[in-house]
């Protein structure tokens, strides 16, 4: 047996070394007891994606990438636009390319010989890739909600039978290993019953304040503990009155944007920061991305008034 096909385990206890994060730039990523056990499930089922939900920034992209890298395993990315058609990361067809060599081929042998060669025009997408690749290969499809609402129906195929067809060629690319495969949604449309069907789900809740304060140690080990401690503090009482206003107040704060704001904040000597924290949100527009959200924030009692 192949030991690619051996189901591995996710722990989510790997993280980046020093180098890798200063080098490479990647981030440490800390999934929940809950999270970890779906992606087990996910790697041993093999032919059911993972359709990760949850709110704008709160990780769901991150995580394919974190498992690959705690596996040891390939990873293609598959980044959804409106314009996304199924075809196009199974692979690609560049028949302009193929015309314009066509009608230099008439002054060169070599060139003919390659216009004759449809399979020089053919590029496979990462879906294409992922599937002819020896080893397991992580694949993310990210926001697949933003395609047209026929494009997860479009992918039940390669879902159930992890094989396609190139039309141009008549040739089937089945799956040398079932890769695993992460989908993200924003819930920005419903998707299809069918297509739901062949996924396994999980929802990934935001973190609480102490699982914030250790995401923020990971990310600034040099920063203090006084500091990481109030800048949460000050973010996770936003977030509250966030939620408790939601009728108003449409997008709440995310992880990423806490990232971003304390790495502005630790610029700042401890005390400083401290102070700043003490008042009205500093630089709360790194945090508060509309016009409403910010206006609701400054007409909560015990805030400045505008």
């Amino acid at each position: 047996m192949v030991d690619s096909v051996i189901p591995r385990v996710y722990t989510g206890t790997k993280q980046p070394s020093p180098e890798e994060r200063e080098l490479y730039g990647v981030q440490p990523y800390y999934p929940s007891e809950e999270l970890i056990e779906a992606v087990n499930l996910t790697i041993f089922l093999q032919k059911r994606p993972l359709l990760l939900k949850g709110e704008p920034g709160c990780g769901k992209t991150r995580l394919a990438e974190a498992v690959a890298r705690e596996l040891g395993l390939p990873y293609e990315a598959w980044y959804i636009k409106s314009t996304t058609r199924a075809k196009d990361e199974c692979y690609t067809y560049d028949a302009v390319g193929r015309l314009h060599d066509a009608q230099l081929a008439q002054f060169d042998s070599e060139q003919r010989s390659k216009v004759k060669n449809i399979g020089e025009y053919i590029k496979l997408g990462s879906l294409g890739r992922a599937f002819q690749n020896e080893q397991r290969t992580v694949l993310l499809i990210d926001e697949i909600d933003k395609a047209d609402i026929d494009f997860p129906n479009d992918l039940l195929q390669e879902l159930d039978e992890r094989r396609f067809t190139i039309q141009e060629t008549g040739e089937e690319i089945k799956a040398k290993q079932p890769p695993i495969i992460f989908i993200t949604s924003n819930d920005e449309k419903d998707l299809p019953d069918a297509f739901l069907r062949r996924c396994l789900f999980h929802y990934i809740e935001f973190p609480s304040e102490s699982d914030l304060v250790k995401i923020l140690n990971a990310h600034f080990p040099d920063s203090s503990s006084a500091a990481i401690d109030g800048a949460v503090s000050s973010f996770h009482k936003l977030r509250q009155q966030m939620e408790k206003d939601s009728s108003r107040t449409g997008k709440k704060v995310s992880t990423s944007e806490l990232i971003d704001w304390f790495t502005i904040l630790r610029q700042y000597p401890e005390d400083e920061l401290l102070a700043k924290l003490n008042g009205k949100l500093p630089f709360a527009g790194m945090l508060l991305k509309s016009w409403r959200s910010y206006r609701n924030y400054l007409s909560t009692p015990g805030e400045e008034k505008k």
